[in-house]
């Protein structure tokens, strides 16, 4: 791959960047408020309504680093990249069925985060920890993620050949991030996803007709894709191979299951206007797993258009080969706020986290509201530079290493979360045990296998380990939770009541 400095993608690349920048600052006098209250820096006020979230969710759902890894794995595998195609469709119908329940007894309770859900609902506070803490290691690797997706794309634009070009460039572009979020919270990453997601669509579809073109249509690319594939040895190729069904089918059931617990993703729920915002976008939302689909085929077309690159870098090298400059300066930056939106986003919901339900019951029980927007701030900084010097000085596996436990350490908080919403017949202190058991065994069987997100069982064959330590999670809390029953042990108060969950009437209406 060419290290030559490509300045006119970097002058296109810098003036989209420029714009959001300002975007950034302008978003405090949006929908103006007092951003001194965290519900109002980190929620945006509970007011974003079906336009805004939809692009706010979809901005934070789908990242950087989605659009450069799934190319390259399906580059590197073939059918077995297609994963999260089914992962994201299924994980709307999950969408619709609890999101407007935790939205209406979040607003109800004036809940920012899924902690304080758990906290409320089982009147225990390890309970809530073990769900703020779960929260906090899950993101932080997934931000550093969303900076290796803008490191890749600087490198492929040539400051990869200059003396840590790439990562000054990171540096520079994640200061600015900093500042305009501390300054305008949740209200900047909404603002500028309008301006990210269209960009993406605008390149994913030129992408999907003009480098097919170029190549001889799409038979010419997937016949290209299919011969390589059959000169390598191993499982990749068109179509999934025996005992692929299994690991397949089991990661994108278990990541549908994970994808909302994720404190970004909670966020975006909680900041929408009212329950039926959310119904919407549970509808709506698929138009990104179309998008997502597009963007898989990529894969197959840096194989055909044989690229000078592997790996995470596949998508910039083939943007850079297929288009003239200024387009793929268009792209790059398109690829590099679809890091910036997630990864403020992922900073508001972890620094939301560490406020509400680690700093305020563990540190400081008075903090005025003014105080706990501040350390919300103070926290987001932190876990963003935290983040940068994670990429800066170590290697990139690390990253995409932490972000597989990630996804299998999220999955643990599904019994409080999603049980919760329907039902009170668990214990919040068996839930603590089974939540330990799922972490621990997730953890070991992922360390044994060498950090991969699956397991070998006997008569299934590989399986998802998220899956296979949330079973064992369910499995002790159900256990837990029967035998007290049994014995007529005393439950903890609940703080929320069944109506709490249900729509008011003014938001039917």
């Amino acid at each position: 791959m060419s290290t030559a400095v490509h300045w006119t993608a970097w002058g296109v690349f810098a003036f989209f960047f420029a714009l959001v920048t300002l975007l950034g600052f302008v978003a405090a006098r949006w929908k103006k408020a007092d951003l001194n209250h965290l519900h109002e820096w980190g929620l945006g006020g509970r007011r974003f309504g079906t336009a805004i979230t939809w692009f706010l969710l979809g901005g934070d759902l789908y990242t950087a680093y989605t659009v450069i890894a799934v190319p390259a794995l399906v580059y590197a595998t073939g059918a077995y990249g297609f994963f999260a195609l089914p992962y994201t469709i299924v994980a709307f119908p999950i969408f619709y069925v609890f999101a407007p329940r935790l939205w209406n007894v979040c607003h109800r309770h004036a809940y920012v985060t899924l902690a304080d859900f758990a906290q409320g609902r089982y009147d225990n506070r390890w309970l809530a920890l073990a769900v703020a803490l779960t929260g906090v290691l899950a993101t932080l690797p997934y931000i550093a993620l969303q900076l290796v997706g803008m490191q890749v794309v600087f490198e492929a634009m040539g400051f990869g050949g200059l003396r840590q070009g790439a990562e000054i460039a990171l540096i520079v572009a994640f200061v600015v991030l900093a500042v305009y979020t501390y300054t305008s919270g949740l209200r900047a990453p909404a603002m500028i996803a309008f301006v990210k997601d269209t960009m993406i669509y605008i390149f994913v579809i030129a992408a999907v007709i003009v480098i097919p073109a170029k190549l001889g249509g799409y038979g010419a690319v997937f016949a290209a894709a299919d011969r390589a594939f059959a000169a390598k040895s191993g499982a990749a190729g068109m179509l999934l191979h025996s005992g692929q069904a299994m690991p397949f089918a089991s990661l994108a059931f278990g990541s549908a299951l994970a994808l909302f617990l994720y404190p970004h993703a909670a966020t975006g729920m909680l900041a929408a206007s009212n329950a039926g915002t959310l119904r919407r976008n549970a509808m709506l939302l698929p138009a990104y797993s179309v998008l997502l689909g597009l963007i898989a085929l990529m894969g197959y077309m840096a194989i055909a258009t044989q690229v000078d690159a592997k790996g995470t870098a596949i998508v910039p090298a083939l943007i850079l080969q297929s288009f003239p400059e200024w387009f793929a300066g268009f792209c790059c930056a398109a690829i590099a706020l679809g890091a910036l939106v997630p990864a403020a986003i992922m900073s508001i919901g972890a620094a939301n986290l560490v406020t509400r339900n680690i700093w305020r019951p563990y540190i400081n029980a008075d903090m005025t509201t003014a105080q706990e927007a501040r350390v919300a701030k103070v926290t987001s900084l932190v876990v963003k530079f935290g983040a940068l010097a994670f990429v800066v000085f170590l290697p990139m596996h690390y990253a995409i290493d932490l972000q597989l436990l990630g996804g299998i350490w999220i999955s643990q908080i599904f019994p409080p979360i999603a049980f919760g919403l329907f039902t009170r017949w668990f214990r919040g202190s068996a839930l603590l045990a089974g939540w330990a058991v799922g972490m621990a065994l997730g953890s070991a069987l992922s360390w044994i296998e060498g950090v991969k997100p699956v397991y070998p069982l006997p008569g299934l064959g590989n399986v998802y380990i998220g899956l296979i330590a949330l079973v064992a999670n369910i499995g002790v809390a159900a256990a837990i939770t029967a035998t007290a029953n049994a014995r007529g042990m005393a439950r903890a108060p609940d703080a929320t009541a069944a109506i709490d969950y249900e729509d008011a009437v003014a938001t039917r209406a």
